[in-house]
């Protein structure tokens, strides 16, 4: 069968980022002793790292001046929302939730130096943006910190760890879930070129696993444009896909190449569909000249329903999020903030019931989650650190009449492909 074409000038390997991290890591010191804060409360429950008689405390590392700034801001605020909500219910386990904040810009030294600053202070860590900069510490985590950390990413390089636990489908089964909605629909069929422009590094490389795996399964070839965080102008990408005669595109980047990529293609009269990966999308896009053009053809996957559904749950956060943040808008990096600080606040209740406090009761308490879900169209299996929670995807489409500028076209399902397919092909 078919597979791909190559059409990238670029290294696919992420050797310098990695470099970067190890020599960030380098300077940073490792805990003397482990457990030196470790202790009983008055009711018997064991304390350790972040907790105290009065606060639990999380640690949140986030991008709010970079590639994913706009991400970054909905996500923080809506775990802040949830912290500040589980406070004036009365706490867990008496105690008061505290979120400590580090922008990192993505920026790899930051993110890592952020990292190393928090970590004996929290408990853990209910946000972490950036894939490859989980991947630098995650050995630092499995080896000697082992505080549960949530990441707002989802490369199945993380999985593995009993410590670093993706909520969600990996980029590589929902990319291949995307495609097979292309396939379902007969917007491609055997045979065809597929492009795949993505992100050099764990996201985008990871991404791109999926849809050569997807291709393999269906007679496709895919055309590669690898392109690094800080390629905003997609024209080249689009001239060398169009030339190459692709029939679709998948974009695993951020919200500003998917918007060059769409609007680029559009105002070049190259109308082929276009799929991405959940964080390739921002509902501000809708108010800029690419609105038009992501309206028509682009979709995005992600193991969530959208802000704007009218089922109860996305609803009710919807109303809670606008009455806190009124001046800001609504995008789905609310739900994915509010999922995973949920689950967090859930493994709390669980370990203050089991009677332990310390990352290992945080762990313990995930271990015996098969069955979570926070009424976003997806349940959640956490019982194996080798596997991501889900397998299933939401397919969206742009619409600015939506809150949250995303509607579902096909509900969370799971394709066959999906479902064959091993983490390492």
């Amino acid at each position: 069968m078919k597979r791909r074409a190559r059409h990238t000038n670029a290294p696919r390997s992420g050797a310098a980022l990695l470099v970067v991290l190890a020599l960030a890591l380098a300077g940073c010191s490792g805990k003397a002793t482990e457990g030196d804060d470790k202790g009983e409360d008055a009711g018997g429950v064991k304390t350790g790292e972040g907790v105290t008689a009065k606060t639990i405390s999380l640690g949140v590392l986030t991008d709010m001046t970079g590639v994913y700034a706009s991400l970054g801001k909905s996500v923080t605020q809506a775990q802040q929302l949830w912290a500040d909500q589980t406070n004036k219910a009365g706490g867990i386990c008496g105690r008061d939730i505290e979120l400590t904040v580090r922008d990192h810009g993505y920026d790899p030294q930051k993110a890592v130096a952020a990292y190393t600053e928090l970590e004996p202070d929290v408990l853990g860590f209910a946000q972490f943006i950036g894939s490859p900069f989980v991947a630098a510490v995650e050995k630092r985590i499995d080896g000697q910190d082992k505080g549960l950390v949530l990441p707002q990413a989802w490369s199945a390089n993380l999985l593995g760890s009993p410590y670093v636990r993706v909520v969600g489908a990996t980029y590589d089964i929902e990319t291949i879930n995307a495609i097979d909605y292309l396939l379902t629909n007969k917007r491609i069929t055997k045979g065809d070129k597929i492009g795949h422009v993505y992100f050099e590094g764990d996201y985008g490389e990871n991404a791109l696993v999926g849809s050569e795996y997807a291709a393999e399964q269906a007679g496709l070839t895919v055309v590669e444009q690898k392109i690094k965080p800080t390629d905003n102008d997609m024209s080249a990408q689009v001239a060398a896909l169009k030339k190459a005669g692709v029939k679709a595109i998948v974009i695993s980047a951020g919200p500003r190449q998917a918007a060059s990529l769409v609007g680029v293609a559009a105002a070049g009269g190259f109308n082929v569909p276009v799929v991405g990966n959940n964080s390739a999308f921002a509902p501000q896009l809708l108010a800029t000249a690419a609105g038009p053009a992501l309206m028509k053809d682009y979709y995005i996957a992600s193991s969530t329903l959208p802000i704007g559904s009218a089922e109860p749950a996305p609803k009710k956060l919807a109303t809670e999020y606008a009455a806190a943040y009124p001046d800001d808008g609504l995008d789905n990096g609310v739900v994915s903030g509010w999922t995973a600080a949920s689950l967090y606040g859930e493994l709390l209740k669980k370990a203050c019931e089991n009677k332990d406090l310390t990352r290992a009761g945080i762990d313990k308490a995930l271990l015996g989650l098969d069955k979570f879900s926070t009424g976003f169209g997806i349940t959640h299996d956490f019982s194996d650190p080798t596997a991501p929670s889900t397998r299933q995807s939401v397919i969206m489409k742009p619409d600015s009449k939506v809150p949250g500028g995303l509607k579902v076209v096909q509900e969370a399902q799971v394709a066959k492909p999906a479902e064959s397919f091993t983490f390492g092909d």
